[in-house]
């Protein structure tokens, strides 16, 4: 299981910030080409996002790049450059249609060929920032095997909208219709939804929750963000409680017994559990799996970066 709920953003020609990627609990790193980089800088991104994805991925991090979109001329140049051994997956920036994925996943096979790596080794998130997209956001998220998530960029999709970012409600029931469009899109194809960079102000910390639980609630996996004080919030908010993971699990040895004895539906703490319920209680097992073993990994990793792994790639 992939992993994704705090994506954080790095412009891919920071070095200080790309290194600091590695420092953090995030669960993924997106290492930008896009619109944390000036055409000029183009190049240099790319070199570094392709030197730094080893760094990166050693930590246990997912590493993803943020190439530019299809409509720019630069997305194969970004593939050559940054598709390299342990990056898991590259971001499709403002995705529209599901042939803009299938184009991107018959250049990830051209790439992987050239660079002698396991073919669909590399996965893709398409991310959606457009009415366009939005109203094909199940048709994106199905075009390609390689999809594992669709993810949702709430400030281009505003201004597609002809909306001012900043007048955004604080409700935000004007992204209602979107984010819950591509949850459905995306659990109807089978591949994770990642809810949008929060777009107030970093100190508004009582907003970013809001925003975030109701990202939660609406179906969402995983958020993407912007500064590494989200992350914590982000992890803790879309994990089950170690409650809520004992609890699963004793449904779910419940029900087994009850299986064993031809029963399609039982009674548990006075509440009925039947197959749904199972699957549900299975789910968030496996869930809490995935976090606690990459909470232990971290645990035994340094909180640095040795200087040496730094020059070693620049």
């Amino acid at each position: 299981m992939m992993l994704l709920r705090s994506m954080l953003y790095f412009p891919a020609n920071s070095v200080r910030m790309v290194v600091k990627a590695a420092t953090l609990p995030v669960d993924a790193a997106i290492l930008d080409l896009e619109d944390a980089v000036s055409l000029d800088d183009k190049e240099t991104a790319r070199i570094l996002a392709k030197d730094y994805v080893e760094l990166i991925k050693r930590r246990g991090i997912h590493t993803f790049v943020r190439v530019n979109s299809m409509g720019t001329g630069l997305t194969m140049e970004d593939l050559k450059s940054t598709v390299v051994k342990g990056l898991d997956g590259v971001m499709l920036a403002k995705t529209e249609t599901g042939s803009d994925v299938a184009k991107v996943a018959k250049m990830l096979s051209l790439v992987e060929k050239s660079s002698r790596l396991k073919p669909k080794s590399v996965k893709l998130i398409a991310l959606i920032e457009s009415a366009r997209g939005v109203e094909n956001s199940f048709e994106i998220a199905r075009a390609s095997d390689r999809v594992v998530a669709v993810a949702f960029g709430a400030g281009d999709y505003y201004r597609d909208l002809g909306r001012d970012v900043t007048s955004v409600s604080e409700d935000e029931n004007e992204l209602l219709y979107a984010r819950s469009r591509i949850v459905n899109s995306g659990r109807a194809a089978g591949v994770q939804a990642i809810d949008t960079p929060f777009l107030g102000s970093l100190v508004d910390k009582e907003a970013f929750l809001r925003e975030t639980k109701l990202a939660v609630r609406l179906g969402f996996k995983g958020k993407q963000c912007v500064h590494p004080s989200q992350i914590e919030p982000i992890n803790e908010l879309f994990s089950p409680s170690q409650e809520e993971v004992a609890r699963a699990g004793r449904i779910a040895d419940a029900f087994e017994q009850a299986q064993a004895r031809r029963l399609a539906a039982i009674s548990f703490e006075g509440k009925m559990v039947d197959i749904m319920t199972y699957r549900q209680a299975k789910d968030v097992i496996a869930v809490g799996q995935v976090i606690e073993e990459r909470r232990e990994r971290m645990a035994h990793l340094e909180s640095y970066v040795p200087v040496s792994e730094v020059f070693a790639r620049t």
